[in-house]
């Protein structure tokens, strides 16, 4: 549970944000928040590959006293980033010459790209971020060079619904032709999803993305479902998983926004909110819908939009959605179970899309620094999809 001094802090901070926005754009130099926990011991040996899932998996169900399955051991993340490394706002400006602007290359991919891309870059950013740090660890289709352990996208959370890959693809394949071995594809990941997060608004989300991450060289699918918060989540064990990342509550508020977007399959959702198996607090006209949507004769995991009023638009309706219990999941609908966060979540309903559309902006801009990497820990990969070879 949150403290008294922290619900309080919060509460303040509520009925204070509409003298609070400020500007994103401009050069400055953004410090990431420091590592949460310390790291493990040395990497253990390869152990046998598991093969990634056939078919749309599901979340496994909340129930405490089930016994966990066992996964191996992975190796521990690479020593985290020092207390003074920082990112920088233009950090390509003039590193790859004065006619390659690797920000607007980014832009024009992501620009011939339709909404439900956008989306899946949005949240491609978010999976790689909450996991072993914004490092590009997501797109990688192998654990390393040396060994095939089963790498993150191909984790519970990630498969097959995860989205994007492609378009980084090919943003990173121009940049490697005309200024190779300079811009990460960790980097283009933050891009891709900042300019995601304009089209999606209309251009109302507008911001600058701080750069200088180095690329991950470990990715390890046993790794999501521990430290992506699951969408039969609470509101304390949100608050819980988004501090573990140097994230407050606050961050977790807007950064739930997001899903005025995208489409989820409706096993992410059906066993803990629709009757007759759970009585929920879902409006009954939201929920019968739902549950003609998601019927199935075949055993088809059907997928729905997130936000039935303006699925294609990031925008303040979530917040809305979430006041009149017509959310998908159990994470939407704790946010009104907190006294701070109901009224957050009202302030963000009720006032005009410029105030959650800046804070929006910073959480993403904060987001973007958790945990990452430095040539130190990390490289510039030549392709997203596997490391560096090794000599």
């Amino acid at each position: 549970m949150m403290s008294p001094s922290k619900l309080a802090v919060l509460t303040v901070f509520a009925f204070a944000l509409l003298g609070s926005v400020s500007c994103q754009a401009g050069t400055y130099y953004y410090t990431p928040p420091a590592p949460a926990t310390p790291q493990p011991p040395a990497c253990p040996p390869p152990v046998t590959p598991v093969p990634p899932p056939a078919s749309p998996p599901t979340y496994p169900p909340p129930t405490p006293t089930s016994p966990p399955a066992p996964t191996p051991t992975p190796p521990p993340p690479p020593p985290p980033s020092s207390p003074g490394t920082q990112l920088m706002v233009g950090y390509y400006k003039n590193k790859c010459g004065a006619y390659v602007d690797v920000e607007a290359i980014v832009k024009k991919h992501v620009s011939a790209t339709d909404a439900g891309m956008q989306a899946g870059l949005v949240r491609l950013f978010f999976h790689d971020c909450f996991v072993r740090g914004c490092d590009g660890s997501v797109l990688l289709d192998t654990f390393s060079n040396d060994t095939s352990l089963t790498p993150e996208k191909f984790g519970v959370p990630n498969f097959p619904s995860l989205r994007g890959f492609e378009v980084i693809d090919a943003a990173k394949a121009e940049m490697e032709a005309a200024c190779p071995g300079t811009v990460s594809c960790a980097d283009i990941v933050a891009f891709a999803a900042r300019d995601a997060s304009y089209f999606l608004s209309g251009g109302g989300i507008s911001f600058a993305m701080p750069a200088g991450r180095y690329d991950g060289t470990v990715s390890l699918a046993s790794e999501t479902l521990p430290n992506l918060p699951p969408p039969f989540a609470g509101f304390d064990q949100l608050v819980k998983m988004f501090d573990d990342k140097g994230l407050d509550a606050l961050d977790m508020i807007t950064l739930s926004g997001a899903h005025s977007i995208g489409r989820s399959h409706c096993s992410s959702f059906t066993r803990d909110r629709l009757p007759p198996s759970n009585t929920t607090d879902m409006d009954p006209a939201f929920a019968a819908t739902l549950q003609a949507s998601c019927a199935s004769a075949n055993g088809t995991d059907n997928t729905v939009m997130q936000d039935f009023a303006t699925p294609d638009v990031l925008d303040n309706q979530y917040y809305k959605n979430v006041l009149a219990h017509k959310v998908l999941f159990t994470s939407d609908a704790a946010l009104t179970t907190n006294f701070t966060s109901n009224n957050l979540v009202r302030a963000y309903a009720d006032f005009v899309p410029y105030l959650w559309q800046q804070k929006f902006a910073k959480a993403m801009v904060k987001m973007g620094g958790v945990e990452i990497k430095t040539a130190a820990n990390g490289e510039i990969r030549k392709t997203c999809r596997k490391i560096n070879s090794r000599p």
